[in-house]
């Protein structure tokens, strides 16, 4: 499908998304933006508009430099389609680097949960949603982390929560007043009344109509294989769309891609991010 205007709006999306966050100051560091904010809710360094292919080495280790010293995780992202030497810079930085599949909603399908599971939205007063934020940080690193079914394992939610009590498990105040002001839409799947997966889109008004990314799709593992993932995305989706005309997310390899082209989402280019590496 024909993609660069698409791609131009998420693009745009994202480099409002941080300027639209009361609690984040963007910083310029040479060709590179660096949002700096609180670590609960952080967002990757990215490539100034019209100056992608400028970022310098120096640029992304002054930018990484600034996050460890903000407490933020050191994080750069960008679309690959429209800064291919980027990658190639941020290696010379000392990070490493994935490519990783770009997807819009199209033509969504209606993907059917099991019967015997429930589909939520999570309220800014739940009393559980500290519990619904731990499932997901134990999926992912990072809020922005990139749509992939994965997740704790499946008990192993509770185990590493020490089986707190949804009062023991207070979300942060970030989480809270975005779900509270719908920057944050988060949907939980419950089966006889615990959570097993957990997903949300966040609607951003571009140039004066909507988009929305879907982010932090994960399920736990003993629940895998019942097409939960592809589930809560067409959901989110289809929620999404009652108010946005783009509605796109990051896969984290090109099986998982597939399942969501199955729910009707195509690949319109590829979304890189390059972080330290894990030692």
């Amino acid at each position: 499908m024909s993609s660069p205007g698409l791609l131009d709006r998420i693009e745009r999306y994202s480099t409002l998304a941080p300027r639209a966050d009361a609690l984040v100051q963007v910083r310029t560091v040479g060709a590179l933006d660096v949002p700096v904010g609180p670590p609960e809710w952080p967002y990757p360094a990215r490539p100034r508009p019209g100056r992608e292919g400028e970022v310098t080495v120096a640029d992304v280790r002054a930018a990484v430099e600034l996050q460890e010293r903000s407490g933020l995780p050191a994080s750069l992202e960008w679309l690959g389609d429209r800064c291919r030497g980027l990658a190639g810079v941020a290696r010379e930085a000392a990070l490493e680097v994935e490519e990783l599949p770009l997807l819009v909603a199209v033509d969504p399908v209606e993907v059917l949960l099991p019967p015997e599971v429930r589909l939520y939205i999570v309220g800014a007063d739940d009393p559980r949603l500290g519990l619904y934020q731990r499932l997901a940080e134990l999926a992912f690193a990072a809020p922005h982390a990139v749509v992939a079914p994965a997740g704790a394992g499946g008990g192993a939610l509770e185990v590493a929560l020490g089986d707190p009590g949804p009062a023991e498990v207070p979300p942060t105040e970030v989480l809270r007043e975005r779900v509270a002001g719908g920057q944050t839409v988060m949907m939980v799947a419950v089966d006889d009344g615990d959570p097993v997966a957990i997903g949300s889109h966040q609607p951003l008004l571009v140039d004066g109509r909507e988009v929305s990314e879907v982010v932090g799709v994960a399920t736990l593992p003993r629940y895998r294989g019942r097409g939960l993932g592809a589930a809560l995305t067409s959901a989110l989706a289809e929620h999404a769309r009652q108010t946005a005309d783009l509605v796109f997310l990051s896969a984290g390899d090109d099986d998982v891609a597939r399942v969501y082209e199955r729910a009707g989402f195509a690949r319109v280019g590829t979304s890189c991010v390059a972080e330290l590496p894990v030692h």
